[in-house]
């Protein structure tokens, strides 16, 4: 790898994360990290909730012991932006250095790192670090026939959450079906060992069907949606359309957004050919299927909503459908590479300083035109601390002796809080506290109310409803719940006074209060049985790849020894 290359792409990762960087922790929309997230029922797919946030919550968990959340989140910020740069950058070096260049800055500062960043789908841009790769080691896989060792970590940390998990498993069939001998045999394999990085959430989903589906207006509200004057459909062409307004620069849809626009259609068309030259016909063969597929993905849920929101509300799963704009992630290598072979050609137009500075330029444009989170607060990251009630909370729920489950007040999903500068995000107390959490799982955008799932939060909702203080506590025991936290400050249906005043714990922010749950909420055994297989299935390759190295690391040991033994 040219070392300009990896301190170009190292630059961008540290100018986007930027104050993200800072002490404490990035909490943005969905980006909810706390300092030592527990393996609950639910982190493991076994709660009363969709598993919206597995396997990537039960991974923070273990990984969060080994160096902390605040710096686990800063590697899970920074790395996957240098990795996809870096793998864009072998996918395409076959092309010049300015059209390397080019093609790493367009994959790592677009629109959709920069709104995904902001709405805070981690998981989706670890998997967007991880494409590149993959696709790699699949055209590898397919040329020489022999499993390339890799994919065993690739595809879990490319499966992180169900969108990501399904790109991933896009672009390593794409990349490594084919009709060289052994074709049958490898697609096989690379079919099993996708099920097996996806298990956790595929056989948690099944356990959860009867609340696996959806609610149909949330396909309308997720849809691919236009940015100010750019259409949704052209705004996918620059990896834009997110469907949340908020998060949008207000570079995106004035005139620097038509002029994105115009930039990777011009740079696109000048250089497909180069790029099929350059990188090979079944190269661009898979870069095609890939960006043909999240396209298509995207654009179908602007074009058809309505069935869309069908198959979320009749089909046990076809909610994943929704937010078609995430698979936008299988359109960026393909994008990025056209342009960076386009860049190439007009730099090679002309020589000498010419030729520098007008390769410069193009390798700064993506920049230039999106530049908001550069140049105002509102779209950078920043960091913030927890205050210590959220710590008095976790340590009290903690050492309480008081059984059952943790029901969280208001029920509303996001906050606002002033001690993170005001800036929207999912509840933290879910994650914060160490047990089972009861939550609203309600979603409010744009005036639409997109109805949650948990069967338990409208049980829970209904004898809050109650119309005597003993009714609601009674009501509330028979659930299973113990304890009831109420974020004091939080938007929200009324809370109950009795559940304001806190018994265990009474702030300015928090109440934690005692309610002695009379019946439990047991896991089924077979669900505990069916997810012990799908964890093991799922770290199966981590392991395998674990062991593969320690069983090499006497010989590589040797090597090295040897080397140094003869330089000197």
């Amino acid at each position: 790898m040219r070392p300009l290359v990896v301190l170009w792409s190292v630059l961008l990762a540290v100018l986007l994360v930027g104050a993200g960087l800072g002490p404490g922790y990035v909490l943005t929309y969905d980006m909810v990290w706390v300092p030592d997230l527990v393996l609950r029922a639910d982190v493991l797919g076994v709660g009363s909730a969709l598993p919206r946030a597995v396997p990537s919550d039960a991974v923070v968990a273990v990984l969060d012991e080994l160096l902390g959340g605040w710096l686990l989140q800063k590697v899970v910020l920074l790395a996957p932006l240098v990795a996809g740069g870096l793998g864009v950058a072998r996918l395409g070096r076959a092309l010049p250095l300015s059209g390397v260049l080019v093609a790493v800055t367009i994959y790592q500062w677009n629109a959709f790192v920069v709104e995904r960043l902001l709405i805070g789908h981690w998981p989706v841009l670890v998997a967007y670090g991880v494409l590149p790769w993959v696709l790699l080691a699949g055209e590898r896989w397919r040329h020489e026939g022999r499993l390339p060792r890799v994919l065993l970590v690739l595809l879990p940390l490319g499966s992180l959450s169900v969108s990501a998990g399904l790109a991933t498993s896009v672009a390593l069939l794409a990349a490594a079906a084919g009709r060289r001998p052994g074709g049958a045999r490898r697609s096989a394999v690379a079919v099993a060992m996708l099920v097996a990085a996806n298990a956790p959430w595929l056989v948690s989903g099944v356990l959860h069907a009867g609340a696996g589906l959806t609610d149909a207006d949330g396909a309308r509200v997720f849809a691919l949606a236009g940015e100010g004057s750019v259409p949704a459909p052209l705004a996918a062409l620059s990896l834009g359309g997110i469907w949340n307004a908020e998060v949008v620069p207000p570079s995106r849809g004035g005139l620097l957004g038509w002029m994105a626009l115009v930039m990777v259609v011009l740079l696109a068309a000048l250089g497909a050919r180069r790029a099929a030259v350059a990188l090979g016909r079944r190269a661009v063969r898979a870069l095609l299927v890939c960006w043909v597929v999240g396209t298509g993905a995207a654009l179908l849920t602007w074009a058809a909503p309505g069935v869309v929101g069908w198959l979320a509300a009749t089909v046990p799963g076809g909610g994943v459908l929704r937010d078609g704009g995430r698979l936008l992630v299988l359109a960026a290598p393909a994008l990025a590479l056209v342009c960076g072979a386009g860049a190439a050609r007009v730099a090679a137009l002309n020589t000498g300083v010419v030729r520098v500075v007008v390769a410069g330029g193009l390798v700064l444009l993506p920049v230039l035109l999106l530049s908001d989170p550069l140049t105002t607060s509102r779209w950078r990251l920043h960091a913030a601390e927890y205050p210590a009630e959220y710590e008095a909370v976790s340590q009290a729920v903690r050492t309480s002796l008081v059984p059952g489950d943790v029901l969280v007040l208001p029920l509303s999903s996001y906050r606002q809080p002033g001690w993170n500068g005001d800036r929207k995000v999912l509840d933290p107390l879910p994650r914060v506290q160490p047990r089972e959490p009861v939550s609203s799982d309600e979603l409010v955008v744009s005036g639409t109310v997109v109805a949650g799932e948990d069967p338990r939060v409208r049980a829970a909702a209904r004898a809050l409803a109650e119309p005597t203080a003993a009714a609601r506590r009674s009501a509330l025991a028979q659930l299973g719940i113990g304890l009831v936290v109420v974020d004091r400050t939080a938007p929200g249906p009324p809370v109950p006074a009795e559940l304001r005043r806190g018994d265990l714990v009474r702030g300015e922010l928090l109440a934690l209060t005692r309610i002695v749950a009379t019946s439990a909420t047991p896991v089924p055994a077979s669900w505990t049985v069916a997810m012990s297989v799908a964890w093991l299935a799922f770290l199966g390759g981590p392991l395998a790849a674990v062991a593969l190295l320690l069983r090499r690391a006497p010989a590589l040991a040797r090597q090295v020894t040897g080397r140094s033994r003869s330089s000197a």
